[in-house]
Parts: C-alpha cells; sequence; structure tokens
C-alpha cells in the first residue's frame, strides 16, 4: 500500500489533545501548555492545542484516502476481553486506530469486561445468552476450540483478504483458515515476546551487548548460554533467566511448533527432531542452574531483579515497557532498557513466536461490520507512515523511548513477521492444552525447562496428543 508523501509540521513533538503525552499538568482541554517528559527527561513546554490540531488533521486525512467511505448505522462495538481498549489511567493513551473510528465512522467501543481466567466462560454466557457481543481477542486459546465449540464466526463476509489494507496479512491469517474459511481478523504481526536487558548490568559485568551481538550476526543460542553462564552466581544474588513464559519463546525459536495447521488439516509435531532439539536445549538451561530458581521466590518471576542488576535476562512481550516507565515491574530506566529478539540455535533462521495481533468475531455478533471497519483502522495504523510516526511519537511521550529502542523493536518484530512461528496447541482444545501447555512447570512442552528429560516425557505424551488432536481435526472438517 502506498503512502502519503504529505509532510507533518513539528511530527518531533506530535500529540493529541487526548493525551498522548508522558505527563500531564491538567485538563488537556482547557490547558494551552502542557508540560512532557521527553527521552532525555528533560522537561519542556509545548503548545499542545497547535500540535494536537495538526496530528488530527493528518489522521483525518489520511482515514479520508484509506477508508471506506461508509455509513456506519450501528456505532457502537462490543468488546470482551480482559482488558480495554478504550484509553485508561496506566499510562496509555488513544490509540491511533481508536482516534480514526471515532472521528471516520463515529464509533465507540462499549467494554464488557472479564478476567484471564473466567473470559471463555463469560463469552459463553454472552453468545448463549444473545447479548450480542461482537468482538474477542484471538489469543492462543481461541482457534480452533472456538470454531468447535460454536463460539465465533468466519471473518470471510466482513473483509476482503485481497484488499490493499489486508493483503499482507493474508499469509497469517491462513494459519487460522478451517474448512477455507478464515476465523481470525489479523491486524498485525509482532514478537510475541523479547528479550529484555538492563544495559548497564550488561556493561558492568563485561558482557557484549545483545543488540550488537545480533547486528554482527552472532546472537544464538550459544552466546545467549554464554552470557548466562559467565553472569550467574546465585551466591552473589546472580540470577539468570526470567519470565514465565521463556521456555515457549526458546522452543518455537528453532521454528516448529508443537500443533500447526498444515494444507488445512492439523497435526502434531511432538516426534520431530528439531523440537526435540529445543527441549534439550531448555534442559541444558536447566541444568547449568541458569533459569532462576523461582520456589525460592515464592514460585513468582522477579522482574525487579532487573533494575538492580541481580538478573541478565527477562523474556516477556514488548508490552511490558511501552507504558509509563514508573510502571515496568522490571525497574530498568528508560536509559538503560535493552531490547533483542529471542535467538535461535546458530545457523538457522532466527525463527520467532509470533503474536497474530487481531480479533475474532462472536457467533451472534450485533456489528460485524463495525468490528471490521475497525480492524481497517488498525491496519491503516499499523501501515501508513504517518499513523505509524505518531504511535512512535506515543511511544517516546509516553514510554520515553529513544528513536533507536523505537527502531529496535521494528526490527525485531520485521523478524516476526518474516519467520512467524505459531503454536496451536493451546487452542487445539482443553485436553491438549492441558497436556501440552497448561498443566504446569513438569508438563508438557514446559516440562524440559524445569528439569524433565524431554524423551521420556514426549514418549508419555505424544500419542494421547495425537490422538487428540486427530479427533479435533474431524470434528472441523464435519462442520463443511
Amino acid at each position: 500500500m502506498k503512502n502519503l508523501k504529505k509532510t507533518l509540521a513539528g511530527i518531533s513533538a506530535l500529540t493529541f489533545a487526548m493525551g498522548l503525552t508522558a505527563c500531564d499538568t491538567g485538563d488537556s482541554a482547557t490547558t494551552e501548555q502542557t508540560t512532557v517528559t521527553t527521552t532525555t527527561a528533560a522537561t519542556v513546554d509545548i503548545k499542545t492545542d497547535t500540535l494536537a490540531a495538526d496530528a488530527q488533521k493528518s489522521l483525518d486525512e489520511v482515514a479520508e484516502e484509506y477508508l471506506q467511505d461508509v455509513e456506519l448505522e450501528n456505532k457502537t462495538i462490543k468488546w470482551l476481553a480482559h482488558y480495554d481498549i478504550n484509553p485508561n489511567t496506566s499510562g496509555q493513551s488513544e490509540s491511533v486506530q481508536l482516534n480514526m473510528f471515532k472521528n471516520k465512522y463515529g464509533g465507540e467501543i462499549k467494554w464488557y469486561q472479564t478476567t484471564w481466567d473466567t473470559r471463555y466462560s463469560d463469552l459463553s454466557t454472552y453468545v448463549l445468552g444473545g447479548e450480542g457481543v461482537d468482538f474477542f481477542p484471538c489469543d492462543t486459546a481461541a482457534l480452533p476450540k472456538g470454531v468447535v465449540s460454536g463460539m465465533f464466526q468466519p471473518i470471510d463476509d466482513y473483509i476482503d483478504l485481497n484488499a490493499p489494507l489486508w493483503s499482507d496479512m493474508k499469509d497469517a491469517m491462513e494459519i487460522y483458515n478451517f474448512n477455507g474459511k478464515h476465523y481470525c481478523m489479523v491486524n498485525n504481526v509482532t514478537a510475541e515476546q523479547v528479550v529484555i536487558y538492563n544495559k548497564q548490568t550488561i556493561e558492568e559485568n563485561g558482557l557484549d551487548d545483545p543488540w550488537e551481538l545480533y547486528e554482527q550476526g552472532k546472537w544464538n543460542w550459544d552466546t545467549f548460554s554464554g552470557m548466562l553462564e559467565n553472569y550467574v552466581d546465585p551466591d552473589a544474588d546472580h540470577y539468570g533467566l526470567d519470565g514465565y513464559w521463556a521456555e515457549k519463546a526458546l522452543y518455537l525459536s528453532a521454528g516448529v511448533p508443537a500443533v500447526e495447521s498444515d494444507n488445512g488439516t492439523l497435526k502434531s509435531n511432538l516426534m520431530d527432531a528439531t523440537l526435540e532439539k529445543a527441549m534439550n536445549f531448555g534442559y541444558d538451561l536447566y541444568n547449568k542452574g541458569l533459569i532462576i530458581d523461582r520456589s525460592i521466590f515464592d514460585w513468582a518471576e522477579q522482574p525487579q531483579f532487573m533494575g538492580n542488576g541481580q538478573e541478565l535476562f527477562y523474556i516477556v512481550g514488548s508490552w511490558h515497557c511501552n507504558t509509563d516507565p514508573n510502571t515496568w515491574a522490571t525497574k530498568i530506566s528508560p536509559a538503560n532498557l535493552g531490547l533483542a529478539p529471542v535467538p535461535s540455535p546458530a545457523g538457522s533462521d532466527p525463527y520467532q513466536a509470533a503474536t497474530l495481533d487481531g480479533w475474532v468475531i462472536c457467533k451472534g455478533a450485533d456489528n460485524p461490520q463495525g468490528v471490521a471497519l475497525f480492524g481497517e483502522c488498525s491496519r491503516l495504523a499499523n501501515t501508513n507512515d504517518q499513523a505509524l510516526e505518531i504511535g512512535d511519537q506515543k511511544l517516546r511521550d509516553d514510554a520515553q523511548w529513544s528513536d533507536e529502542l523505537i527502531a529496535i523493536n521494528k526490527e525485531i518484530n520485521a523478524l516476526a513477521q518474516k519467520y512467524p512461528v505459531v503454536d496451536l496447541a493451546t487452542g487445539v482444545s482443553t485436553d491438549v492444552a492441558s497436556i501440552t501447555t497448561d498443566g504446569g512447570d513438569g508438563v508438557g512442552l514446559r516440562a524440559a525447562f524445569h528439569g524433565v528429560e524431554w524423551a521420556t516425557n514426549r514418549d508419555e505424551i505424544s500419542a494421547v496428543v495425537e490422538m487428540l488432536v486427530g479427533e479435533v481435526d474431524d470434528q472441523i472438517k464435519a462442520l463443511g
């Protein structure tokens, strides 16, 4: 899709009156000047009313050129999730896509609040009760079991996968193609997890910077584990690798998921040699004591150790640090925040566990057209240069990210777009999830990372998983 050639005056300080600033000294609708904290921690006064007008005019022009010129009869779309898309009080400001949806179509999002643990039971209640909830996050547990249970409907009637806004997401949406119907409206593909590190800790311990190793083509499992070996010393309160789902990020970095859709047919890869290699790598990290022993910390992550130099790597989504730095659990200062992609085996393509950022449309939705139009706003926000620059400015203002850090994060996400790996194990069924991903630290795909030898574990579960995956595949095909 082409990008507009217009220039945004004052783009380096671009901000919205709605609150695209890191700090606000008052009501932005009535306050002439707002104090913001820049990426250099300096405080400057800027005339947000003038800049807001420029920003809004630019977004309106982008929306006018690229979005459908239709009247949305029903202005409200109902969103069921454990988080709100609307602005909140945790350092987030109004997103570019929401701004365009409101101004182009007069749209609004009604949030149906749920929790992570109850989201699917609440979904069932709303769908079966005819509430008309429109859309739901396409998380790793959503598909294909939501197809079999009748919770979701295909998106094909509402978006054109060959249209310019959607064409570069078409391959990603094929991952959730069942019986020739697509069920996930993928707005963007990003890295599900990144390696977060404290640059001050790296420097003080005489280690190579992970991002610089990546740029040199030397960032892989070997250099990753070597750095951990050089750093870890529990007697000195030096802990290695943290992150509840670090094991998932590392085994998917080898390129083979436990369950995938192969030309429309679900299959298990638990006997695959590459997956075995990945599990053995995790087992080796455990045996060398390179993974933090959470049992001595009430089984909890300890990301705050990152800020005071007691922990080397924390694997988590970059969302962890794209809000107000005061909310970061790692307690790393913005100036010392380091990001790198999750490393892959030496000589391998840099596969990344990918997040297919998007939504599923609920069965019986009141306003699927509104969801599709909001999806187009999101695609535009993720592809248009001017919209992307506004998003970048949000990171500068909200999270105090430097231009270098923004560029690094974009390159990591580009890797995920080029080398995406998505494991369907969690989404096949509750039974498959309990055996492979959700049964606890010593079960399934997580076990090797917690001291369970893979070959024995695999032999115990592979036949059952293969049978269960086959049953779900038969159910999907029976839907016609």
